[in-house]
C-alpha cells in the first residue's frame, strides 16, 4: 500500500466483506432482529466509506 487512501480502501473492502457476512449468518441462524439491524448498519457505513475513497482515488486526491 502506497498510501492513506490505498489502506482505508482495503479496510473499507475488509470490513463490508465481514459485516456483510455477519449479516447474513445472524440471518440465516434467526439471530435477533435487533442484531441483524445492527449488522446491516454497519456494512452499509463501510459500503459509503468504500464509495468515498473509490471517488477521492480516482479524483487524484493525495493521501
Amino acid at each position: 500500500m502506497r498510501s492513506a487512501l490505498s489502506l482505508r480502501l482495503a479496510l473499507a473492502v475488509l470490513g463490508v466483506l465481514l459485516w456483510a457476512g455477519a449479516s447474513l449468518w445472524v440471518a440465516a441462524a434467526g439471530g435477533p432482529a435487533w442484531l441483524l439491524l445492527l449488522t446491516a448498519f454497519v456494512a452499509v457505513g463501510f459500503v459509503v466509506d468504500l464509495v468515498v475513497v473509490a471517488r477521492r482515488k480516482r479524483r487524484g486526491e493525495p493521501g
